[in-house]
């Protein structure tokens, strides 16, 4: 079961985690991303497969004032 902030995400199974931000509306530069409570750096977003039993965080930054 994969589950990405919470829900059950079974069609990201395979995916990088660039290709599921990029399908999901992310803009990869202003997220931050927890893989099994492990941050990944930006620079493995195109290498890193999305697998069984992940439990993804994906945190987005906001400007304000």
């Amino acid at each position: 079961m994969i589950k990405i902030n919470g829900k059950n995400i079974p069609e990201a199974l395979g995916e990088t985690l660039s290709a599921y931000l990029e399908k999901s509306g992310y803009n990869p530069e202003r997220v931050a991303v927890e893989v099994n409570y492990n941050i990944i750096s930006k620079s493995e977003y195109k290498s890193y497969i999305i697998s069984e039993d992940d439990e993804i965080e994906i945190v987005s930054f906001m400007g304000g004032g």
